[in-house]
């Protein structure tokens, strides 16, 4: 596996962003979308993960017209600003620059997934209303009946994605209840791809991230993530 820190061009400049790729070539490339903390170690460690399984994986800095700063999980006071600097013409911006990197190192579009954790999860399910792409995985993306960064909310975006999605939620997230998660459910049954919700019935917001472990979910994680790889594995490139 190779790894290196690129920046990306942008007409907003650059934007950072971390490329993790396999040894002798790649079945397609995954844009992997960064938590509220930024491009953090864990974040990257995705990348590496999904490298290892075949793909060539891009983490880019949402944060980039701020710095793109890395912040500590209990600094949530730092994030809000970030988060708050967001806004869905940016967002698209940065998705279509991070898609083209990918797009430019040979993964047509069908070809290319994304994935994204917390508010990742959410851009993530954005970009999957944008274009036509192979495969789209949501890990506890929030906005679900409330839009954030100036979108509509998730239940009003769902009928239109164009990209197969696969949603991933812990029952016991506090700003994402189940009640929530079954009408997104049922919302995106009315779009014309597959999509697919999977609840963890005891897990919190955050239960992929081993970095975290006063909420880390080893047993939900572990699902999650085989559900991740398989989904990657029947959509993309077909």
């Amino acid at each position: 596996m190779a790894t290196r820190r690129i920046e990306i061009e942008t007409p907003d400049g650059p934007m950072p962003a971390y490329e993790a790729a396999p040894e002798g070539g790649a079945r397609g490339g995954v844009l992997v979308i960064q938590e509220a903390f930024g491009v953090t170690s864990h974040i990257e460690t995705i990348a590496d993960r999904l490298a290892s399984a075949g793909w060539t994986a891009l983490a880019p800095s949402l944060f980039h017209r701020s710095g793109s700063p890395v912040i500590a999980y209990d600094d949530l006071g730092s994030a809000m600003p970030m988060l708050s600097s967001l806004n869905a013409e940016g967002l698209r911006v940065d998705l279509d620059a991070g898609l083209a990197h990918l797009e430019a190192l040979g993964h047509e579009p069908t070809s290319i997934g994304v994935v994204g954790f917390c508010m990742g999860g959410s851009v993530t399910f954005f970009a999957a209303t944008t274009r036509p792409l192979g495969a789209a995985v949501t890990f506890y993306g929030g906005g679900v009946l409330e839009g954030r960064f100036g979108l509509p909310s998730l239940v009003e975006l769902a009928p239109r994605l164009q990209t197969p999605w696969l949603g991933l939620y812990g029952d016991l997230d506090k700003g994402i209840p189940p009640e929530a998660v079954e009408e997104l459910r049922a919302a995106a049954a009315n779009a014309p791809v597959s999509t697919e919700i999977v609840r963890y019935g005891d897990a919190e917001h955050g239960f992929n991230c081993d970095d975290r472990p006063a909420v880390f979910n080893r047993a939900a994680a572990t699902d999650a993530w085989g559900r991740t790889l398989a989904f990657f594995d029947e959509h993309l490139g077909r």
